[in-house]
């Protein structure tokens, strides 16, 4: 059977749709998840009989659309639009205004997406929707999960322990985490991971707009500009390859269900550390795992059997420890070389393939701090080279001295010279 190169959305479309088939969930919860029409579920599931995993990629993969508008067209519009007077026209009143006075006729949407790619149009808010209402919760255990960290004295002064990484089920308030000495990139997915490997892969996470979820806007460049360039953190990066969405909290209100847990630790967790007597960050883990969570989750959360389960299984192609890790890019130099951390790396002989040279390869620091290198797919074994030998000149043969010449090549005619008396000039004229 031929083998199929799939992303992981439709790996994910592809999990949903034999979900339906099992009888695991309906056509219309398969329909919802996938962004589809129920009717289009069931047509991929008879498809799915004779076409097997390859129904879920599309058959115009790599191809421009027909209705793709011209280039030139989009420079005339943004080209007129860059007029000073037309600097405060709106996507509405500018998209008559071109098709009156330039013939260009493109629909407001399309105009709209243009002006925020060229950052001269931001959608304004509404003041309705600066009103914090009352979301109600998700409707499955993994559909989205809140993220945070909260900082606190948990120990009262007796250890080192500030930072709880806390990950709580939206539907079910189901929660879990850790105690760790930092709240940075490494001691959170580590919590991920050890959530990741309990329950599978949530549909979604919701998270504050921290560093380390998202890439803050250079000096002068919108919002729309910094999407558009697509730049993610480690975790972004770690969350795409994993198939699990990411939505940013713009305001602690937002994800209040974790904020209002944190509230509830800092008053029932302090009380209980103290009462356990403990002092150190390991015992304090151990406290939460073995009593903390579960009295946690027996008394404030729902059961989860009650609740459909929407994680997905991590796969034998996700590999947790290459993912939940540092990644950077180097370039693979002629002598099969590449620097990193101000170091340099030798590829191993046996690795080395024709195309290499000048190539990129991914870099990956694991947690444990080991370091694996992957070109195409495949990881290769490296090993850190020595110092570079210092160069040694030779010195430069020479044809070595007469020794029968003048003292061995060095005149000596001149020794004394000047401290001989010279004679008197009368008889110089003689």
């Amino acid at each position: 059977m031929e083998r199929i190169a799939m992303s992981q959305q439709e790996r994910d479309r592809l999990e949903w749709l034999k979900r339906a088939r099992d009888g695991k969930v309906t056509q219309r919860e398969a329909a919802e998840k996938m962004g589809v029409s129920e009717r289009w579920v069931r047509k991929l599931l008879q498809r799915m009989k004779q076409e097997g995993d390859r129904i879920v990629v599309h058959g115009l993969r790599g191809r421009s659309s027909n209705r793709k508008l011209d280039e030139g067209l989009r420079k005339r519009a943004m080209t007129a639009l860059s007029d000073p007077d037309w600097h405060d026209f709106g996507p509405t009143y500018a998209c008559e205004q071109l098709e009156q006075r330039h013939q260009i006729k493109v629909s407001e949407e399309t105009l709209r997406q243009w002006m925020i790619e060229a950052g001269i149009w931001k959608s304004r808010r509404r003041k309705l929707e600066q009103i914090h209402t009352w979301r109600p919760r998700r409707s499955g255990f993994g559909e989205l999960v809140q993220w945070d960290t909260s900082e606190h004295d948990w120990l009262e002064n007796r250890g080192r322990v500030r930072y709880l990484v806390r990950l709580i089920d939206d539907a079910t308030s189901w929660s879990w985490g850790r105690f760790v000495e930092r709240d940075s990139t490494p001691f959170n997915m580590a919590v991920l991971w050890e959530y990741l490997e309990q329950h599978g892969r949530m549909v979604e996470v919701y998270s504050d707009r921290d560093s380390m979820f998202t890439v803050a806007t250079r000096v002068g460049e919108s919002e729309a500009q910094r999407a558009a360039a697509d730049r993610v953190t480690q975790i972004g990066r770690s969350l795409r390859e994993l198939g699990i969405g990411w939505i940013a909290a713009y305001s602690p209100e937002a994800k209040g269900r974790i904020e209002r847990s944190f509230l509830t630790a800092q008053d029932r967790l302090v009380k209980d550390l103290r009462l356990a007597k403990v002092r150190t960050l390991a015992d304090a883990n151990k406290f939460l795992e073995q009593e903390y969570w579960p009295q946690w989750n027996e008394r404030f959360a729902k059961p989860i059997a009650d609740y459909p389960n929407q994680h997905r299984t991590l796969g034998s192609h996700l590999e947790l420890a290459g993912i939940l890790c540092h990644v950077e890019e180097r370039v693979i130099a002629n002598d099969y070389t590449f620097s990193f951390a101000s170091r340099q790396f030798q590829i191993a002989r046996e690795d080395i393939q024709a195309g290499m040279r000048r190539q990129r390869l991914r870099v990956e620091v694991r947690l444990d701090g080991e370091l694996h290198a992957r070109y195409q797919g495949r990881y290769l074994a490296i090993a850190r080279c020595g110092p570079r030998p210092a160069v040694v000149e030779e010195p430069v043969p020479r044809k070595p001295p007469r020794r029968d010449h003048n003292a061995g090549g060095k005149s000596q005619w001149m020794d004394g010279f000047f401290d001989r008396p010279a004679p008197p000039i009368w008889k110089c004229l003689e």
